[in-house]
């Protein structure tokens, strides 16, 4: 930091109007945003952003170039700190919205989208202006995997791209050079590509159908009894989209309907629980479905009600419970097992 910063009070920030704030954000959006950080002389924001009409701006660059428009020099970055006691206390003081972001660590289905790329480049570096890189960058964008709110300006840019596929090509064993700062999850993903080559391609590609399909507005509540971390097959955005698919209140309609018309019960196909039986009226055509056959197995097709089986509460979680889902059969064959055990 230069040494007129240590003349800098509140005075000298008072100086910064609301409405230069205003002329300096208009120039940003006239330049774009890497000229206007370029001209103004500063790096991308790191956590503070202004919000202003839906829409994130660098705060401590929108600040600086403010100063100058309010009659004094513009700022550059060495010339003042940017925090939240500082810029961002100002604007809030002017009336403006400050967020703090910082963008999400990398899932296990966006680190299977990148070393999908990587392995579709030779291994070699994605460089951010190639068109790879602007695919995955727009793919994903996707809200499938995380939510719009609370994202920074640069999430999953081009340049993003290009860094997170550097640290998987630097885990390949083939590779010579010095490693990048890449994660346990990235050696892990690059394992089971050099591995099963053939089966990562297809979950890449399964993956990326979902999102390029994904409706928002219909994406299914999180389960607090399914875990994060469910494993490399179906976790992530394959685990939402089947709960979506079993959780379609038309077709669970469907499903029970035809049941009672051909006189099955509707009781859990693995272990048999009747929620009638054992709660009465306030139990009467309650029951869970379960998509027999894992999304990244079918990919995205049209669930039809035979697809679906009849299934407790319990049986459901226990199925969902680990990276490698039961079939309802296998489940079925535990529940046996375990009941022969304690006669």
């Amino acid at each position: 930091m230069s040494a007129v910063c240590a003349t800098f009070d509140a005075v000298t920030f008072a100086d910064v109007t609301a409405s230069a704030v205003i002329a300096a954000v208009a120039e940003f959006k006239r330049l774009g945003r890497e000229k206007f950080l370029e001209s103004a002389g500063f790096g991308p924001a790191t956590a503070y952003y202004l919000e202003l009409d839906g829409e994130l701006y660098d705060s401590k660059a929108i600040f600086g170039y403010a100063h100058g428009v309010s009659g004094d020099r513009v700022w550059r970055s060495d010339d003042f700190s940017g925090g939240d006691q500082t810029v961002a206390r100002h604007l809030r003081e002017l009336g403006f919205t400050v967020r703090y972001l910082r963008n999400p660590n990398w899932t296990r289905d966006e680190i299977v989208l990148a070393c999908a790329a990587a392995e579709a480049n030779k291994w070699k570096t994605l460089a951010q202006e190639s068109r790879r890189a602007i695919k995955l960058s727009q793919l994903l964008q996707s809200p499938a995997i995380h939510p719009l709110e609370g994202r920074r300006a640069d999430f999953r840019n081009p340049a993003g791209i290009e860094r997170k596929v550097s640290d998987i090509i630097t885990c390949h064993p083939d590779y010579k050079g010095k490693r990048t700062n890449g994660n346990r999850l990235d050696g892990e993903v690059l394992a089971d590509f050099l591995e099963r080559p053939a089966e990562m391609r297809a979950l890449a590609e399964t993956i990326k159908t979902t999102l390029l399909l994904w409706d928002e507005s219909g994406a299914a509540l999180p389960d607090p009894d399914l875990s994060d971390d469910m494993g490399i097959e179906e976790g992530g955005v394959l685990l939402k989209m089947h709960l979506r698919r079993e959780r379609d209140p038309k077709l669970k309609r469907k499903k029970i309907a035809e049941a009672k018309r051909d006189g099955v019960a509707i009781a859990c196909e693995a272990c048999g629980f009747d929620f009638y039986r054992t709660y009465g009226a306030r139990g009467l055509d309650y029951i869970e479905c379960h998509h027999r056959t894992p999304l990244s197995v079918t990919g995205k097709t049209r669930t039809r009600s035979q697809d679906l089986a009849l299934i407790c509460s319990n049986c459901h979680r226990m199925i969902h419970r680990t990276a490698r889902w039961l079939t309802v059969a296998d489940l079925r064959t535990l529940v046996e097992a375990q009941r022969a055990t304690e006669r």
